[in-house]
């Protein structure tokens, strides 16, 4: 699963990790995260209870956000070079049934008219679309969220430059396949709306070939965007996969593990 945290306050994060450690999903895809309070302590919990934390940080000192991959299976870290931004991309490999899976969480930066930001979001793309593996080979799941959307998007938004549709049009060149438009090609969902009530997919996962096969599901969890507790501004956006995870790690809850101090 793929949740954007929102840069969380601390009171926030222990919100947000109540939820997450009660979700289902072996893997988590945790962006906007930051050098912050709430980021680290989510990162601490769940090392504390026995999960493997991949959490490339940003530099000290920055306003720069990134992504954080939680795993309650065994993790290796194959090499994604990706120079530009780095912390906005981190990868791992776990063991199933079907033989290793690549799971790589990106968190693209969002842009506004400045040069300079439309050159960041572009340098970004460009560099990820080179560093990426091809999607012709192997099992991989690259999923976050892209700050993009579809070319066929309805509404349609003029804002978007042909640069940014390209990344996702890149994408299926490249061997990659769309895993929520591969069991709903016709569905309009939106993992983010803006103030005016207009709403983007922004966030995505995208299969090799030789996953798609395996992919039994794919749907927004609009729950943390439009619940009461307003986890987060973003729908959550879940992944299922007809394969056996192996190497799970012997990991407890970290909602529990946060409060345990308390009892003593």
């Amino acid at each position: 699963m793929t949740f954007n945290l929102n840069n969380p306050s601390r009171e926030r994060a222990e919100r947000q990790l109540r939820y997450l450690a009660q979700r289902p999903e072996a893997v988590l895809v945790l962006t906007e995260t930051a050098r912050s309070a709430g980021c680290e302590y989510l990162a601490e919990q769940f090392e504390r209870a026995g999960y493997a934390v991949t959490f490339p940080r940003p530099a000290h000192g920055t306003r720069e956000r990134g992504v954080m991959i939680v795993s309650r299976l065994a993790t290796r870290l194959p090499p994604l070079p990706v120079d530009y931004l780095p912390h906005r991309v981190a990868a791992v490999t776990v063991e199933t049934s079907a033989g290793p899976l690549e799971i790589i969480g990106v968190y693209v930066p969002s842009r506004d008219a400045t040069e300079a930001k439309i050159t960041r979001k572009r340098t970004f793309l460009e560099g990820l679309a080179a560093a990426l593996p091809t999607g012709e080979t192997g099992r991989r799941l690259v999923l976050g969220d892209f700050n993009i959307l579809e070319p066929n998007h309805i509404p349609r938004y003029s804002t978007f430059r042909p640069w940014e549709y390209e990344f996702y049009a890149g994408l299926g060149r490249a061997g990659y396949r769309d895993a929520f438009r591969l069991l709903a090609p016709d569905a309009l969902e939106y993992s983010w709306v803006g103030r005016t009530g207009d709403g983007y997919r922004y966030d995505h996962a995208h299969v090799s070939m030789g996953l798609a096969a395996s992919v039994e599901g794919c749907r927004y969890v609009h729950e943390p965007r439009t619940g009461e507790d307003r986890l987060t501004d973003h729908s959550a956006l879940t992944v299922s996969l007809a394969v056996t995870a192996r190497e799970p790690l012997d990991v407890t809850d970290p909602a529990a593990a946060a409060i345990a101090p308390a009892l003593f």
